[in-house]
């Protein structure tokens, strides 16, 4: 089967290039609010999370935390809303989150970004389904030393626990996406007993895609190809297109490559285009498949 690939260099707050209901499957990973890795990122896609910043260094004040968890958040708000635009009636958007903990102001807290992007969601108006728990086993919780176990050993009551879980949350807008009796392509694109068995349980124990060649790609956290594989099998099928307003390293548009789907990527980082052209061009061979790259 023939399929198409666009990778858009450009932010996903708006997305010019597809119509209403155009896309079929939103599968993504964003960056996590009040995660220091992307503190950077944050601040540079939105000026008023700079100055939050700032403004914390200044006053050191409880409700500038607020400000910046909420800021981070109705930024990714603005994609949501753009994807819930883009989705076919009957699409699913899945979002690959984590929740974050951290010392603010000598302040340690957990940020639930899981529960702020389902309230978030809801308004826009899609609906929530039961979620996937994806539990990393290269969490390793350690005593001495630096480890998973925060706070004070052995002893109670003030130690934590550890955070060895990630979210993957699963939206539809509208109705259930309807076919026509005996649908060839959706019979094609079947799953077997054994993987309905195992990818429609709520947790899936997968190791994490280890980032080791450079800062940047470190940066992108990549989910695993496995995780991007179920999502795109369980919820397109065959020549379905399959959006990722987070594109990072391109997992999402090779693994759809590679199960006959076609794919629109964003992408705001163009240093990310060797890394995105690489894994997409190791996929490509012996493939029947175009790939444009559309810089604004």
């Amino acid at each position: 089967m023939h399929t198409q690939h666009k990778i858009i260099l450009g932010n996903s707050q708006q997305m010019p290039e597809l119509q209403d209901g155009g896309v079929q499957l939103m599968v993504t990973s964003p960056p996590y609010p009040m995660i220091k890795m992307w503190d950077a990122l944050f601040a540079k896609a939105d000026p008023k999370i700079a100055e939050l910043w700032q403004k914390l260094s200044a006053d050191c004040q409880e409700e500038t935390v607020t400000q910046i968890y909420d800021a981070m958040h109705d930024y990714l708000a603005k994609v949501w809303q753009e994807t819930y635009r883009v989705l076919a009636d009957g699409g699913i958007a899945c979002i690959n989150i984590g929740d974050a903990t951290r010392t603010v102001n000598g302040k340690f807290q957990l940020f639930p970004n899981h529960a702020r992007i389902t309230e978030i969601c809801e308004k826009i108006g899609f609906t929530t389904l039961p979620y996937i728990l994806w539990k990393k086993p290269t969490t390793k919780p350690k005593y001495k030393g630096k480890g998973a176990f925060l706070g004070s050993g052995f002893l109670p009551p003030n130690a934590y626990v550890t955070l060895d879980c990630e979210f993957i949350l699963l939206f539809r807008k509208g109705s259930l996406r309807k076919f026509q009796p005996h649908d060839q392509t959706r019979y094609d694109s079947a799953f077997t007993k054994p993987q309905r068995d195992e990818w429609f349980s709520q947790i899936w124990t997968l190791k994490g895609t280890r980032q080791t060649t450079s800062e940047l790609e470190r940066r992108t956290a990549a989910y695993p190809d496995e995780i991007a594989n179920r999502l795109i099998k369980m919820f397109s099928i065959k020549s379905d297109i399959v959006l990722d307003p987070f594109l990072g390293s391109g997992t999402t548009a090779k693994v759809a490559m590679q199960n006959e789907r076609n794919s629109i990527g964003y992408e705001t980082d163009q240093n990310l285009l060797p890394i995105i052209s690489k894994k997409i061009g190791n996929s490509k061979a012996n493939m029947a498949t175009d790939v444009q790259i559309i810089k604004r």
